[in-house]
């Protein structure tokens, strides 16, 4: 064999094979699941019809009549493309009547509509934060928020998990020109609530902004206005993701109207983007509709809450203390927690398991939508209590 081929170089990505085969070794490799069917209380995958209980759909919405006839009339109207940026040509009448719809809802004087919930956090943080600034986060805020601090350039500190003590010191050694606190009102993987109230007065004593990102709370809380339902003050700033409970996608942020405008102006993540079909802001303005108006979906979402953790009690299984559709159990390993979302798909329900990195322990995240049937969450707690043998 001639000599030169003893010094091949490597393939150019073995380092990335290496890595993914160091997660599968580690029980952290992920997939992504195909499904046949639209998000609903049933999945279809793989030949296979399971119930579904790893949604964000927490109000059922996201295959609702009125709002898929609401789709059908905005393509009809406007077609299926915006064409350009919102500051181009892509600002539709649509567009901004969901805007205003949208901050009149959640009692906030503007509003701004973007492509995600990532997108809205970018766009926020980066403008509002530099490199004179600093922002406070709890540790547990979603991998967008602490993208979008790092971005920032921001002086990044973070606080131990809905301690205000802690971020009081944080606050109280600041000498930054702009003191951004940053938080989950619904913690994605927990389920568990920020103590907004109590971090709004923190802003107010000490002269910062409160940033609240609020995907799992609207919709859901504060008859469906969110988790920050009720709270008045201009240091707010309040950001809905919009293909959760509001069954769609997108996002907005609601705040003063100076903040708006000065995100219209120096957010590069919207500036830079071309906007959303109109098609879905009409779909949007039919969501909050549902949301003001249908009560019923957030009072079975109760029933369910409470029944899955009255049966769940007197089990060897540890659900975390949540109040919200999210209900995650508790696992010893990431093993453990692939082994029973394995056997529960074989009983017929898909519940994924979330491990490292995403979360610092491993789990089951059990997500109930108002689209559950009374008979769902029998199987469901039935299978679950079967993980004990």
């Amino acid at each position: 064999m001639p000599t030169f081929m003893h010094h091949l170089p490597a393939m150019p990505f073995d380092s990335l094979a290496a890595e993914l085969a160091a997660r599968r070794d580690a029980d952290l490799y992920r997939r992504r699941r195909v499904l046949d069917s639209p998000a609903g209380a049933l999945a279809h995958s793989d030949g296979r019809t399971l119930l579904n209980f790893s949604s964000n759909d927490y109000l059922g919405l996201a295959r609702d009549a009125t709002l898929i006839e609401a789709a059908q009339a905005g393509a009809a109207r406007w077609g299926v493309g915006a064409g350009a940026s919102h500051l181009v040509t892509g600002h539709s009448a649509a567009h901004q009547a969901f805007e205003d719809e949208f901050a009149a809802f959640v009692g906030k004087p503007a509003a701004l509509s973007l492509a995600s919930g990532y997108q809205a956090n970018l766009a926020a943080i980066c403008a509002l934060v530099g490199r004179e600034d600093a922002v406070f986060a709890d540790k547990l805020n979603h991998a967008s928020l602490n993208d979008a601090c790092l971005l920032s350039r921001a002086e990044f500190k973070r606080y131990p998990h809905n301690d205000l003590a802690a971020l009081e010191r944080l606050l109280a050694g600041s000498r930054a020109r702009r003191r951004l606190i940053v938080v989950d009102g619904v913690f994605s993987m927990d389920g568990d609530l920020a103590p907004l109230r109590e971090l709004l007065a923190l802003a107010e004593r000490h002269d910062a902004w409160l940033y609240v990102d609020d995907a799992h709370g609207f919709g859901v809380l504060g008859d469906g206005r969110g988790s920050a339902a009720g709270l008045v003050s201009p240091r707010l700033i309040y950001m809905a993701t919009l293909g959760k409970a509001a069954g769609v996608g997108g996002a907005a942020i609601a705040a003063e109207a100076v903040v708006i405008d000065y995100l219209v102006n120096f957010a590069r993540p919207y500036i830079y983007t071309t906007a959303t079909p109109p098609l879905l802001a009409e779909t949007l303005r039919c969501g909050l509709r549902r949301i003001a108006e249908d009560g019923w979906r957030r009072e079975r979402l109760v029933q369910h809450i409470r029944r899955l953790r009255a049966a769940l009690a007197d089990s060897g299984l540890r659900l975390l203390e949540s109040a919200t559709p999210i209900q995650p159990l508790l696992a010893p390993d990431s093993a453990t927690a692939l082994r029973w979302s394995a056997a529960l798909a074989e009983q017929g329900l898909l519940v994924a398991a979330i491990r490292p990195p995403t979360v610092p322990s491993a789990r089951l995240r059990i997500t109930l939508s108002a689209a559950h049937l009374p008979e769902h969450l029998g199987t469901l707690i039935a299978a679950l209590r079967r993980l004990e043998s």
